[in-house]
């Protein structure tokens, strides 16, 4: 892949995504104008998640088998109409309604992922694939950030979902036109696609093991960022929709940790850095639970270890799985991706109700275990089951 090529991949990548995370820092907003709680407000947040994960196991696969430029693009052409639906929904139910069928359809950056994997060569997939990643974490950040931004401008969050239907309409068009075209490896059919993604994770304990760790990193970074608009939102802080999308610019350190750990695990140093990862985010949560309602700067200091420990943590995850079987990366991805977000979809869950029962110290106390789990599996099996050469 030459360099304008991974640059384009990550981009798409990072646009894509964004449509699975607008409604986070809309949702006080959001609540307001339809009179619901924070509980049923941050159910956007885990019916989309929960969508996501479906689609990643309906539709991801298919890259194994059609044609990737022309998914992609049917792919994004639908997120468009269904964004500019969004727009315009006219309750609670149908916004929610609208956004669990929009993530089946959004589920183009693991696509992208495992298709620049798919053309690197192997010394470079590591860095290739941090690239990407780091484009759909800036995706991530600009949908918190710009969403925020939008909404405060316009005077209305449903100008944030207007722009996203015009955005993923030029994009749809943009990649019709320049992706590669390449000769898919299998012709399956697809039950016996989707049956083989099972064979594939009962075969590959690295796998199993890299999306237990992608499960419950994920469950604990979706659980800050399903109620962290109502922490900021509320005392002492009490900040609007843009500051608190502007907010979400503290992960751009993720951006970072996603190309310094594709070095790293170019190397051979993937699973030191993992463990090294987890604590960092174990220690996240630390640091959250004390800024949080008292004081900002051991907050800002959390959520800066948070985005870098997770973010890492994918790239060495993805890395690690891709070394698995070449003729099968997107039902790779399918299945990590898929566990990936699942835990997502749980810690979203969790949250939620943890905020509406207790307030922010139980969501921290939700995301401290998550993240001591995911530590403690490192520790009892990351050495004894390793990653194949690449």
């Amino acid at each position: 892949m030459s360099a304008g090529m991974v640059r384009l991949f990550a981009v798409a990548a990072g646009l894509a995504v964004a449509n699975i995370y607008y409604a986070q820092p809309l949702l006080t907003a959001i609540a307001a104008e339809f009179g619901v709680g924070s509980g049923t407000a941050s159910s956007l947040v885990t019916v989309t998640t929960a969508g996501y994960a479906f689609g990643l196991g309906l539709v991801v696969p298919l890259a194994d088998v059609l044609d990737r430029r022309r998914l992609v693009a049917a792919m994004l052409a639908a997120v468009a109409l269904i964004q500019a639906a969004a727009a315009v929904a006219p309750s609670m139910l149908l916004l929610a309604v609208v956004s669990a069928v929009l993530a089946p359809c959004a589920v183009v950056a693991p696509i992208m992922v495992a298709f620049a994997a798919t053309l690197a060569e192997p010394a470079r997939r590591g860095q290739v694939t941090g690239s990407v990643m780091s484009g759909v974490l800036v995706g991530v950040l600009l949908a918190r950030t710009g969403g925020g931004l939008v909404a405060d401008l316009a005077g209305s969050w449903r100008a944030v979902y207007a722009a996203a239907a015009v955005l993923m309409a030029v994009l749809a068009a943009v990649l019709w036109r320049v992706l590669p075209d390449v000769r898919v490896a299998d012709r399956l059919r697809y039950g016996a696609l989707l049956r083989s993604v099972v064979t594939i994770v009962r075969e590959e304990p690295v796998l199993r093991l890299r999306c237990a760790y992608g499960f419950l990193s994920f469950a604990g970074f979706s659980a800050f960022w399903a109620t962290t608009a109502f922490l900021l939102a509320g005392e002492p802080y009490r900040f609007g929709p843009g500051v608190i999308g502007a907010f979400g610019l503290l992960g751009a350190v993720g951006a970072v940790a996603a190309r310094v750990t594709g070095r790293f695990v170019d190397r051979g140093r993937g699973d030191v850095v993992t463990g090294a990862l987890l604590g960092v985010v174990l220690l996240s949560w630390g640091l959250m639970a004390l800024g949080g309602g008292r004081w900002i700067v051991p907050l800002v200091l959390g959520v800066v270890a948070l985005d870098l420990g997770v973010q890492g943590v994918q790239v060495a995850n993805l890395t690690a799985v891709y070394q698995l079987r070449p003729e099968a990366r997107s039902r790779i991805t399918m299945a990590y991706t898929g566990t990936y977000f699942l835990g997502g979809a749980v810690g979203a869950g969790a949250s939620g109700a943890a905020y509406a029962a207790a307030g922010w110290p139980a969501v921290c106390g939700v995301g401290g275990l998550l993240a001591a789990a995911a530590l403690a599996l490192w520790a009892v099996r990351g050495r004894s089951v390793r990653v194949p050469p690449g």
